[in-house]
């Protein structure tokens, strides 16, 4: 068996091509024009790339993108402040900060300070609690592009057995709380986890969000089950040519490949989702806010 490829970044593609439906409407029948905003402290190089690939499908899609660069001393009131700002304004219907923030501004203070009306990310308290009881509203990007995946290739996934491989708050617990949702038997599983190999071995599903490269086997899966790979880990690539590096997933592409009924590869799979899913919040938080009912196949 070779398993099927499941290509995330052309599944991205036609889901933003939805978004842009949607925002066309909100546009002509509500007047709403959904904004989204970034704010990035400091000059990772990595971060920027990140930040610009974001404004840019914004705009793509129809939607106002406000961008604002923070130097790497900006004091964690002047963020703050900033932040209060943007809960204010009317224009924005999305407020997400890059992560990480340098050392002198706590995250967890930066997080509570965004309305839960306008988190996109769905990082505040608030909204993580909502996923866990099934409230309308955001969820996490990298879970819901998960889940969107998911869906798309297994249609009902009542009733299967997954196991996610990590526990973060990220990814691992709201990936859990989406699961249950769609009446998934759910295991989490993690690095400690004892006889860990046959544990994913009874999926039906994985999830694999570890952050360790290449830890999952491909004799660990079950015939036909699909994989999903979230882990993106820069690893030496020898065969390049010295001091090279490629990604890679968490799970071991080219063995598992010979298992699984279905998996998503790395680079190209989860990766274009997570952007597309931050649009996709967008206009979920721009209905919401506007009392309108956000787009079905825009959520979980």
């Amino acid at each position: 068996m070779t398993a099927k490829i499941i290509d995330g970044k052309a599944f991205a593609e036609n889901l933003r091509g939805r978004i842009a439906g949607h925002v066309a409407r909100l546009k002509s029948e509500h007047g709403i024009t959904p904004g989204l905003a970034v704010v990035i402290v400091g000059h990772d190089p990595a971060s920027q790339v990140y930040v610009s690939s974001k404004a840019k499908q914004t705009v793509e899609v129809g939607m106002a993108s406000f961008k604002y660069e923070l130097p790497e001393d900006v004091t964690e009131a002047e963020l703050l402040a900033l932040i209060e700002r943007l809960n204010a304004d009317k224009q924005v219907h999305g407020i997400l900060v890059q992560m990480p923030v340098p050392k002198q501004i706590d995250p967890n203070k930066v997080i509570e300070a965004i309305d839960p009306a306008k988190d996109v990310d769905s990082f505040t308290p608030a909204n993580v609690g909502k996923v866990q009881i099934g409230l309308p509203g955001p969820v996490s990007c990298t879970p819901l592009g998960c889940l969107m995946l998911l869906r798309d290739q297994l249609g009902s996934l009542e009733g299967k057995n997954a196991v996610i491989i990590g526990r973060s708050n990220l990814v691992g617990k709201p990936m859990m709380q989406l699961l249950l949702r769609d009446n998934c038997t759910v295991t989490v599983a993690h690095s400690r986890t004892r006889n860990l190999a046959e544990v994913v071995r009874q999926a039906d599903i994985v999830v694999a969000a570890v952050g360790r490269p290449e830890m999952i086997k491909g004799d660990w899966i079950k015939p036909g089950a699909v994989v999903i790979d979230v882990g993106i880990n820069r690893v030496p690539a020898p065969e390049k040519g010295e001091g090279k590096t490629k990604l890679v997933g968490d799970v071991e592409f080219s063995s598992a490949i010979e298992t699984a009924g279905a998996i998503t590869p790395v680079p190209g799979g989860v990766g274009p989702m997570t952007i597309a899913c931050l649009l996709a919040n967008t206009v979920t938080t721009a209905s919401l806010i506007h009392g309108l009912v956000p787009p079905s196949d825009l959520t979980a």
